[in-house]
């Protein structure tokens, strides 16, 4: 199935105001493999043939610049109006910023909220991303400042909630399903990537081994209303192709890569239903005296 990149999702006010879709990516707790499902899944939506920009916004640990082998890599600034415009930089087809472009690596942030939320704002603000059909944004793990910094700052498409198998972590990923159903919030959730979802030997890529158990991710989200964009496997390998700087969606063939496919042609679906029946997201204007969440 294909999906129409020329069709907007919103009307966006002041931050990227020339890409059509922009696509959160969450997880309610850190560990379930949330950065290296947003890098492949831009990577599988560049393939498509649609242009695509990836943000690391997860402050804290920035890992999109070693996923792309740009980790001494700067990004270009030029001077515009009297203002600096930073460049993202471009790999493998995708236009890629990240906070960990403009930090030691060996750092560690001691950053209060305000101060993370500022540096994140500067990365929609003060960026030169042009027209894209896509934004992939790398949230941090579990719920905070730089959420509400998001939904306020940019008009989200929709989030993609990413979880593993194991009861703890569907535990808190319905924590992040709660934050962006709640009446303060509202961002429409285009579905959960259940991630390691089973292991599969290279030998034996036949066979799938549930080492953390069976169709959690299935039961969640069918419990959450949401459709289930895909299941990907555990293999050997991925871990060291994020780590040497290559995200394995870039190997044809391969069942990680196949995975990815799959969910893109299921998020397709699910863009495709949003920005059909729903009307183009708004930046949230947070009430701290709406109500709870609201259950699907």
């Amino acid at each position: 199935m294909s999906h129409q990149h020329n069709q907007p999702a919103q009307e966006q006010e002041k931050f990227l105001p020339d890409v059509k879709n922009i696509i959160a990516v969450a997880s309610g707790k850190g560990g379930v493999g949330k950065s290296t499902v947003a890098a492949n899944l831009a990577i599988s939506l560049a393939k498509t043939g649609a242009s695509v920009g990836l943000i690391d916004a997860d402050i804290y640990g920035p890992s999109v610049p070693l996923m792309f082998d740009l980790v001494d890599v700067k990004p270009h600034i030029k001077e515009e109006n009297g203002k600096q415009i930073i460049m993202p930089i471009e790999k493998y087809g995708i236009k890629v910023l990240s906070i960990g472009f403009f930090v030691d690596p060996n750092q560690a942030l001691l950053w209060r909220g305000p101060m993370a939320s500022g540096a994140l704002t500067q990365l929609f603000r003060d960026a030169e991303w042009g027209a894209l059909d896509y934004v992939v944004i790398d949230l941090p793990p579990g719920t905070g400042d730089i959420h509400l910094t998001l939904v306020q700052s940019l008009a989200v498409t929709g989030v993609v909630i990413v979880s593993t198998p194991q009861e703890v972590a569907l535990a808190d990923a319905r924590k992040a399903f709660g934050m962006f159903k709640s009446n303060a919030i509202k961002v429409p959730i285009l579905g959960l990537i259940e991630n390691m979802a089973y292991f599969t030997p290279e030998e034996l890529p036949e066979n799938k081994y549930y080492i953390f158990g069976k169709e959690g991710g299935k039961r969640l989200a069918e419990e959450a209303h949401v459709a289930l964009l895909g299941e990907i496997p555990l293999v050997q390998g991925i871990c060291d192709s994020g780590d040497n700087g290559k995200p394995i969606s870039l190997e044809e063939n391969h069942p990680v890569s196949k995975a990815f496919e799959e969910v893109t042609e299921n998020l397709f679906t699910q863009l495709n239903i949003r920005n059909t029946v729903l009307r183009p997201t708004k930046k949230v204007e947070i009430n701290p005296d709406a109500e709870g969440c609201e259950h699907a």
